[in-house]
């Protein structure tokens, strides 16, 4: 099915099929539904272009602990919604005796959430990657500030490195900076805990776009045939019309003939 074909199809109205055809009844439940599922899923993008600019924020000079805030908020909350409109895909992709413009909505979400949640997983991948390289940064300078092996060192040296460590961090600080270290380690297991669920829910979707895109090739099989065969009945019609047109056009003339024959046998009769 070409592209044109298919986008032609798709932005068909639902509700072109004739009413008194039970087969092609337009189902108002379905049409609600899937209506819903689309602003969800359109909703999504100003999520998605809010996580875009905060992300972008991670490993600058501009990152705060409210732009983790907002990145970890906005990647619990769009997975979520994420989620709740892939249920409601599955729901629509077992939908009962839909026709074929509502086969062409059920792929056009599909299609549509499978490009959102691509999006979105890259972001979350970006977000992990830059918050596992503070976390390294972060926790290689904390143990760069250890103390030195009592191996390496005198007694002497030891009290040195102990007073110099105590003058540039006390240990206060000290464990202040490993608890955030610790909770940037959970924050990333959190973000990648909702990678793996959503690349479930990415399997399940890309698997009923194949399903529908051959159901979608299908109808396209019988939308083409349909129309050759249209083709072909009107220019058998065209072809019966011209005969009719030509029978008609023959039967004047015979009219024509035989009046004339009666004219001359009329004129000859009175004048004799």
């Amino acid at each position: 099915m070409s592209f044109q074909q298919s986008s032609a199809m798709e932005s068909q109205p639902t509700n072109w099929r004739r009413e008194d055809d039970p087969e092609y009844a337009d189902d108002p439940e379905f049409r609600q539904f899937t209506q819903e599922l689309s602003d969800k899923l359109f909703s999504l993008t100003s999520n998605i272009s809010r996580l875009s600019s905060q992300v972008a924020l991670l490993g600058t000079r501009r990152e705060t602990e409210r732009v983790r805030e907002r990145v970890h908020d906005l990647i619990d909350e769009t997975s979520n919604a994420f989620k709740e409109i892939g249920e409601g895909l599955k729901k629509v992709g077992t939908w009962h005796d839909v026709g074929p413009s509502q086969k062409f909505t059920q792929t056009k979400l599909n299609r549509e959430f499978k490009a959102s949640l691509t999006e979105f997983q890259i972001l979350q991948r970006q977000a992990i990657e830059k918050e596992r390289a503070a976390s390294t940064a972060a926790r290689a300078a904390l143990d760069s500030e250890s103390p030195t092996s009592p191996s390496a060192t005198s007694p002497q040296q030891q009290q040195l490195q102990q007073q110099e460590q105590l003058r540039l961090a006390s240990q206060d600080e000290v464990d202040f900076q490993e608890s955030l270290i610790i909770e940037r380690e959970s924050e990333i297991r959190n973000i990648e805990q909702s990678v793996g669920e959503l690349n479930e829910l990415f399997r399940d979707v890309a698997h009923m776009v194949h399903e529908q895109g051959e159901q979608l090739d299908i109808i396209s099989d019988h939308v083409e045939t349909t129309h050759e065969a249209s083709q072909g009945a009107h220019k058998n019609l065209v072809q019966a019309a011209r005969y009719q047109k030509n029978a008609r056009s023959k039967a004047c003339i015979l009219l024509i003939i035989l009046a004339v024959v009666l004219t001359i046998i009329i004129l000859a009769v009175v004048v004799d």
